[in-house]
Parts: C-alpha cells; structure tokens; sequence
C-alpha cells in the first residue's frame, strides 16, 4: 500500500465524515440513490432530500412501481433531472430484467441507464467491497493539486491521465475507507476555493502547496461566452389554479409540468385563446426570472392573464394545479420559485 493511501486511511478514520443517512449499512439501494444525487450536488443538500425520497421509496421494487410523476416531483428542486428519470428507469431495469438483485461487479453497474464509470466504481466499492477507483470531480481536483497535475480536468488526455493515476494509488484493502477519504478531502479540506491545507494529511508532498499552485490546479475550464437565451411563459389564473403543461420526456425539464411556452411570435392573449382559454381582464408582465444552465443563461419572462375556469382536452399534458398540488408535482426550481411567490 502507497503511503498516500495508507495516510488518508488512516485520516479517515478520525477525520472522514461518517453517520451520513446512507452510511448506515451497505444496502446497494441506498449507496446507488446517493451517489446519484451528490452528482453535482453539495452533501448538506442532499441529505434532505435523501431522507424523504427513501421514506417514499424505501427498496428497488417500491421506486420502480412508482409513477415518474411521483419521482420527479420528489426530485424537484436538485436540478439535473435526466438523473431523476434514469433512476426511475434503472430501478425498472434491475426489477424486471435483473430479478430484483442489483449487480455487483463496475462494469454491470456501470451499464445501468445512467451510470458513468466513476459512480458504478464507487457504488461496487461501497457495497460490494470492489476493488475500483473512483474519479469524481473532488478526487479529480485532489489528483490535480497533490500531482501537480495541469490541464483542464475534462479534456480526454488529461482525463485518462488521472484515471490512470486514480487506479495506480488504489490499495488492494480498505477500498472503501480509502474512496471515501478521497471525497472527504475534496469535499472538506482540499476545497475548491480555500482549501485548507495546513489540515490536509497529504500536505508535505503536494505538489501545488510547494509551487504556490493551489488557486491554479486544477486548470479552469477555458472560457467561452455563454449563450443567452428568452423565453415567455404564461401564467393562466382560474381562481387559486394555473395551468401548467407537462413537458415532453427528453430535452430541458423533460417530463417535468411548467408554465406553457407563448411562441415568439404570438401575443399572450392570442395564445391564451388559442389553448381554449377565455381571458378575464388584461395581461400583466412580471419581472423577468434568470435561470442559469450548464451551457446557457436563460430569461424567463411571466405573462400573468385571469382566466375563465374550463375543461382541459388533452388531460395527459394539461392540468389545473393549485398551490397544494405544485407542491407535489416535480417543477423545474425557477417555476416553483415563480409560482411560490405569486402564491
């Protein structure tokens, strides 16, 4: 075993973080839903969400029952919502492809709709004790400071380069001590922003410590402008009601309800007419919303008409929601944020 992993074994045991909800046993269930929500998300917010999601959908068979409605509404402000919806498909495969039992080895883990290499890795180490290294972006940013490693962490030759580094420190015991340290580091002390190295226990030889590197390492992503783009959404009244429209299943906030889009090239009125609706007074535009994506800046400008209540033709994409019933429905976080300050 390399000094670096025995020194952050040994770390982990009394500095790693431990008692988290699903570090309770090793229940592949659990491991697998928190690890896909800590992807691209903070630990301290996903907890909660973990805790009611698992309370709702306590095993494979129940989460795999459930309507994707259900889910996604669970799932409804964690962002990212392909993750949501290939959960929702996995949990179906391993039912009724897989018996029920879910795989244990990387690579069948790592063919589940939705699982890239790094999470089956760490989902076959934490459950079944495999011997597979993780490459996460804590660890990634852990490598690229300790190894003085530069070149921006998503371009392919530098990815393979850490890869080849992250399976080259695995020890062959303590595996999941020793990927669980890993994250720890990243996530607690070798942090992003001022990371706090006078804590780190692999501070002596690290490379960007000692060159004065560590506000370089790892290389940031080369800049490039972000595309913007406009969107205007109408918000359609029927008393303590709007309507809401369920999106297609792919694509941006796939499968989840939102506001019904007005094309560029139609009034809100006209459109509001055109979805069967009879308008009760005039338009009112409301401050614009900014949501910011991975690749885009979106503005989100409300168009808010009272409206005569009435029958919905298409029951599967429509529906009248009131503030009790978004509440359970699976919004996108700047509608829910919209319609929760309206209400």
């Amino acid at each position: 075993m390399s000094r670096f992993a025995k020194t952050l074994i040994t770390w982990q045991k009394s500095a790693g973080r431990h008692g988290l909800p699903w570090q309770e046993n090793r229940d592949p269930y659990r491991i697998w839903l928190s690890e896909v929500m800590l992807q691209q998300t903070q630990v301290d917010t996903v907890i909660p969400y973990f805790q009611r999601f698992v309370e709702r959908f306590p095993d494979l068979a129940t989460l795999a029952a459930a309507p994707l409605d259900a889910v996604l509404g669970l799932w409804s402000g964690l962002g990212y919502y392909a993750r949501a919806r290939n959960l929702h498909r996995c949990a179906q495969v391993i039912v009724e492809e897989l018996g029920g039992s879910f795989p244990e080895t990387p690579d069948a883990i790592a063919a589940l709709p939705g699982i890239g290499r790094s999470t089956a890795a760490a989902i076959a180490a934490f459950s079944f004790g495999a011997h597979s290294a993780i490459l996460d972006g804590n660890v990634k940013r852990v490598l690229c400071r300790h190894q003085g490693i530069t070149g921006f962490p998503g371009e392919r030759a530098v990815e393979q380069k850490l890869w080849a580094l992250a399976e080259a420190l695995l020890p062959k015991r303590d595996v999941d001590i020793y990927t669980q340290a890993m994250m720890d580091l990243g996530a607690t002390v070798c942090t992003r922003s001022r990371p706090a190295c006078a804590a780190c226990p692999v501070a002596a030889d690290c490379v960007a410590r000692a060159q004065g590197l560590t506000d370089s390492l790892p290389t940031p992503r080369p800049k490039k402008t972000i595309p913007e783009r406009r969107s205007a959404v109408l918000i359609a009244r029927a008393g303590s009601s709007v309507l809401l429209e369920k999106r297609p299943p792919h694509g941006i906030w796939g499968g989840l309800y939102a506001l019904p889009e007005i094309p560029a090239s139609e009034e809100a009125t006209v459109f509001a007419t055109t979805l069967g609706l009879a308008p009760l007074g005039p338009i009112e535009a409301l401050a614009t919303v900014e949501h910011r994506f991975t690749h885009f800046l979106l503005h989100i400008e409300p168009r808010m008409l009272a409206v005569r209540p009435c029958a919905l033709q298409d029951a599967a994409r429509w529906r009248w929601a009131s503030a009790d019933e978004w509440a359970e429905l699976g919004l996108p976080s700047p509608i829910r944020r919209l319609l929760d300050k309206l209400a």
